[in-house]
């Protein structure tokens, strides 16, 4: 990350206009939040467009680094946020914008990656990228009227998290246990054991291997896996494929 590491990275993922990158920079710029990561903008990158909108936010656009997929962009998190509008059948814990900063401040005082995903303008983030996230942040709307554009709800998060930095939270202060796994560790985890269980059949049926699968990366990334967890996976698959080969 080029800027300071005492925050989270905004993930702008496939977005649409240049405009909304640009008064996305403007809103993270005004709380404070200068790391920005974009993942396959449509119409390219850099962008002029961006940049005109951004106005005096254009250092962020300067220093924005551009993923062509979502997983590199994400690969040195630890803990990743998805922002959803829209109820998922997929079990993760769900935070309001207020207790995600939070929790997001926490994480980082301890030394961990936060990241904060950001779908398209239309269509939002889809399921395959939500399922590599370890929490959904939903924001309290009108029912009737739910729609948040991209440079909206990137200003919610960025006042939440300057709110949650300026709060008697920032008092307290915590001291690192751990070493958290990163989400590539936690993707190779998922990658070993999923290629071990296809080689038994176990994604069977067929029709239902695709969901299956989705459901075993879920579950890893709900896990608050450190990185002597993931290790000890990996050691226990290397022994049971030991013994079953014996």
């Amino acid at each position: 990350m080029h800027a300071s590491n005492k925050q989270p990275v905004i993930i702008l993922v496939k977005p649409q206009m240049g405009e909304n990158i640009g008064s996305a920079a403007r809103a993270m710029l005004n709380f404070g939040l200068e790391n920005m990561r974009i993942v396959a903008a449509r119409d390219g990158w850099p962008s002029q467009s961006a940049v005109a909108t951004a106005s005096g936010a254009g250092r962020i656009l300067d220093h924005a680094r551009h993923f062509p997929v979502f997983n590199d962009a994400v690969s040195d998190c630890h803990y990743v946020f998805a922002t959803t509008a829209r109820n998922r059948d997929i079990t993760k814990p769900v935070y309001g914008p207020k207790e995600a900063m939070i929790i997001a401040s926490e994480k980082i005082s301890e030394g961990d990656n936060v990241g904060i995903i950001f779908g398209p303008e239309r269509a939002g983030l889809e399921n395959k990228e939500v399922v590599r996230s370890n929490a959904l942040i939903t924001v309290p709307v009108n029912p009737n009227f739910s729609s948040i554009n991209l440079a909206q709800s990137v200003l919610l998060l960025s006042y939440e998290w300057f709110l949650a930095q300026h709060s008697q939270a920032e008092n307290f202060s915590y001291e690192k246990k751990t070493e958290m796994a990163s989400i590539m560790e936690i993707e190779k985890l998922s990658q070993q054991y999923e290629t071990e269980l296809d080689k038994i059949g176990f994604f069977f049926p067929e029709e239902k291997a695709i969901s299956m699968k989705s459901s075993l990366r879920n579950i890893w990334s709900r896990l608050p896996l450190t990185v002597s967890d993931v290790r000890a996976f990996h050691g226990i698959l290397r022994h049971l494929l030991k013994s079953r080969n014996l």
